[in-house]
């Protein structure tokens, strides 16, 4: 009895040698146990907290501590090492992936989703529809013009809010519908995107800009609440007038798509790496198809419905 318990005391000391530790001799993190810090782009909030929670459920030894913030300051966490993993909507430009290479950091990109950005108004704005030229006037200073053209004396637009100064969707709207070097003064940020339906749910004159994902969840009740106090705008695409569904976005018929990514500075196999592959997998990719969004890495069934009569 003795030998067999000596033999097993040999037998977990090797296991132990064999876990792997820093240079303090402080335990590593691996892919399903360990604790890690990652940010994430505050507009992300409603899918991103769905995969740590799913995630988290199967691996209790596994502790993500997730900071949401502005997709500029997000990145710049990835690249001054406060954070192992950044989930944006965005790759790394080539100055953020030089500024990595001279740590000898190869960064890692993986595409999670594809989603959108939505146009909301006040319920009691008479509109549903707005096309990408008046979109596009609007962020030119020209508010008054698209107000005009409407041909409506009250409510009219007259301000437009969105969630940061360093938004990933200011700055998806000047990469991909037109260049500007300042927004118009009746643009401005009002703290992240929870702020923004509230600010617009309470303004009859406001165009507000948000995610998708914090409409697109039709069984969560936050999700709901939102959609019960504004007006989500169609927007123009090639052939139509289109809402942020997600068939639409999966088709690219709604013209406001964007990918989210997640950016990896991790050398090594630890947890960054489990949680990327754990979303990436056919669990992880099923609660972005529950979110309302379009998987990266499964596909999705399209069904068209034929309304008219036998």
């Amino acid at each position: 009895m003795m030998k067999k318990i000596a033999g097993l005391v040999v037998a977990v000391a090797v296991m132990a040698s064999c876990v792997e530790r820093d240079k303090t001799g402080k335990l590593l993190d691996t892919p399903t146990a360990g604790k890690i810090k990652i940010t994430v782009d505050e507009s992300l909030k409603p899918l991103i907290d769905a995969e740590i929670q799913a995630f988290e459920g199967i691996y209790h030894n596994a502790h993500i501590e997730v900071i949401y913030l502005s997709e500029g300051e997000a990145i710049e966490s990835l690249l001054n090492d406060s954070a192992r993993l950044s989930i944006v909507t965005r790759r790394l430009v080539e100055s953020e992936e030089k500024s990595l290479h001279d740590q000898t950091i190869v960064p890692h990109h993986l595409k999670m989703a594809t989603g959108g950005i939505a146009l909301i108004a006040n319920r009691q704005y008479p509109d549903s529809v707005m096309t990408l030229d008046e979109l596009k006037i609007i962020l030119g200073g020209e508010i008054k013009t698209v107000t005009a053209s409407r041909k409506r004396n009250d409510p009219t637009l007259s301000v437009v809010v969105f969630d940061h100064p360093n938004s990933g969707i200011v700055r998806f709207l000047r990469d991909s519908i037109m260049t500007f070097n300042e927004l118009p003064e009746y643009c401005f940020a009002v703290e992240n995107n929870s702020a923004v339906v509230e600010y617009v749910s309470n303004t009859p004159h406001a165009l507000g800009l948000i995610d998708v994902t914090w409409i697109s969840d039709r069984d969560d009740s936050t999700s709901n609440s939102f959609l019960n106090s504004i007006r989500v705008m169609a927007v123009s695409g090639d052939s139509g007038f289109y809402q942020p569904y997600q068939a639409y976005i999966a088709q690219k018929s709604y013209p406001l798509v964007r990918d989210i990514m997640m950016i990896s500075r991790e050398a090594r196999s630890g947890l960054a790496s489990g949680f990327m592959a754990f979303v990436a997998s056919d669990k992880g990719q099923r609660i972005v198809l529950k979110s309302g969004l379009v998987p990266a890495t499964m596909p999705i069934r399209i069904v068209e419905i034929n309304h008219e009569p036998f």
